[in-house]
């Protein structure tokens, strides 16, 4: 209840001191001819993006061979990138076809929802992690340490603590002051491009997120790390290959998306802002569109249980 009043407070509370009541999202392109092309492409990504991650949820949710805490992590996962995509590209969209402003709340709030799911995502990523090193280097004691309480638990704390970390930050900008210029060269209203706006000092930003923004994106990198390194010394002691193929063969999806996720977060946020420029968009556009569309076929082609619920759910459907 917090956070939603919270939100309602940096959508009405328009900052008084400054000139600039919206902002123009100049997009990936302000070339007229590319517009229609531009559209048509993130429009059949969105829509790939929507229908493969809610065929994921439905098959783990309607196949009982599904109901462990690996898929219910991923059901979770694919629930956030339907939210995450569903913040950044519809407002693309609508941009490629005429209406390229935003107001300044409005601009705030898609800021605030776009941290919190991207956090959220990354935290799902660290329990997935964990979820994987119980089950191979503690495989005796899998049940009991992932029990469906905890399971939840875990879910709740990722789900709840990002809203924290972009509340911190949403307010921290809306204290700053916007005199005349108003385009933001991005197709979404990040940080970064929005603090190169500012008229006033943006220094107690700039540490906040070199520090506090550090924190919260590196953590959870290094928990995932360390969780793969304890899962790689147990797989090197399996003496069957066969053995050892499995093990890798739960981990090898997780870790493709862990690497397409948090290498794109780290080139984009983990530099000073004077080097933040236009370049950096494709970057951005790995881990806020890309990686959502890729996840459902990453996590299905490599998962025989996965697929077999797929094929599973499609034959109901047909039938």
């Amino acid at each position: 209840m917090f956070f939603v009043l919270a939100g309602f407070m940096i959508m009405e509370r328009v900052n008084q001191t400054s000139s600039v009541s919206e902002f123009i999202l100049l997009g990936l392109s302000s070339q007229p001819e590319d517009q229609k092309p531009l559209f048509i492409l993130f429009l059949t990504m969105y829509l790939v993006t929507i229908t493969g991650n809610l065929l994921i949820i439905l098959a783990i949710h309607s196949d009982p061979q599904l109901q462990t805490p690996m898929y219910f992590f991923l059901s979770f996962l694919s629930l956030t990138d339907i939210c995450f995509t569903t913040t950044i590209v519809p407002r693309m969209l609508l941009s490629f076809l005429s209406e390229k402003t935003i107001s300044y709340a409005g601009c705030l709030t898609q800021m605030y929802f776009i941290y919190v799911l991207a956090n959220t995502d990354s935290f799902l990523l660290v329990v997935m992690a964990f979820d994987r090193y119980v089950a191979i280097c503690d495989p005796f004691h899998y049940v009991t340490t992932m029990s469906h309480h905890r399971c939840v638990l875990l879910v709740a704390f990722s789900c709840s603590f990002p809203h924290f970390h972009s509340l911190l930050h949403t307010l921290l900008l809306n204290r700053l002051t916007f005199c005349d210029n108003n385009v933001i060269h991005h197709f979404f209203c990040d940080i970064n491009p929005l603090l190169k706006l500012s008229c006033s000092s943006t220094f107690l930003n700039e540490i906040v997120i070199m520090s506090e923004g550090s924190v919260v994106l590196v953590t959870p990198f290094v928990c995932i790390t360390f969780s793969y390194i304890r899962i790689l010394i147990t797989v090197l002691k399996i003496p069957s290959a066969a053995g050892k193929r499995k093990a890798f063969s739960t981990c090898g999806s997780h870790l493709t998306v862990v690497t397409l996720f948090y290498g794109s977060i780290f080139y984009v946020y983990l530099q000073p802002l004077s080097n933040y420029t236009v370049r950096d968009h494709v970057a951005t556009l790995v881990y806020t569109v890309l990686t959502s569309i890729l996840n459902p076929f990453i996590y299905s082609l490599r998962n025989k249980d996965l697929k077999e619920g797929l094929r599973k759910l499609m034959g109901r459907r047909k039938s």
